[in-house]
């Protein structure tokens, strides 16, 4: 783990057992850390930046209690970034969004050629079709490399229904995938 991953964790683990000065440490250099990681994936939407940050450090401050003290703390506070991301990136865009190449953004997928960027449109559009329970586990899995703790915790659910998410949606992929050709 890198110095910065450290100290955010041990700044954390310290403002959940009760120190209040280590706490506003940790939003303090948390947001910072954020400011960075979303300016990244904003360019395009520099004014959004700012708003962007505020409402990962709720959703962080918020759901604290489900971070895991054995897991990378960046990949648990980049994965609630990113949902807020996707979140802003649909309000201003509504659902005619998830046919745009999110996907760049956010870089789930890699490859520049024709065929790859054909493939990952389609595979956009399968996805979309898809309940979240299914699509938000094998996104995770899959396509952001996570483990299974990482993506239940990054999601909001059990490891099982992790698990169970990633074989169903893959199994409903193969059937619209065949019933399509």
């Amino acid at each position: 783990m890198s110095a910065s991953e450290d100290r955010l964790r041990d700044l954390l683990l310290r403002g959940l057992a009760g120190d209040a000065q280590a706490y506003h440490a940790f939003l303090k250099e948390l947001s910072a850390h954020l400011r960075a990681f979303l300016r990244g994936r904003l360019s395009r939407l520099p004014d959004e930046v700012e708003d962007l940050v505020q409402e990962a450090l709720l959703a962080v401050h918020n759901q604290r209690h489900t971070y895991d003290a054995g897991q990378p703390l960046t990949a648990w506070v980049h994965a609630i970034a990113r949902y807020k991301l996707i979140d802003l990136l649909r309000r201003r865009a509504g659902r005619d969004a998830l046919n745009d190449p999110l996907d760049d953004d956010l870089e789930v997928f890699s490859g520049s050629d024709t065929d790859a960027d054909d493939a990952r449109r389609d595979l956009a559009k399968l996805l979309e079709r898809l309940p979240d329970r299914q699509r938000l586990p094998i996104i995770h899995m899959k396509l952001q490399g996570l483990s299974v703790g990482e993506a239940a915790r990054a999601g909001g659910m059990s490891e099982a229904a992790v698990k169970v998410g990633v074989h169903r949606g893959l199994k409903a992929l193969a059937a619209m995938i065949r019933d399509e050709r």
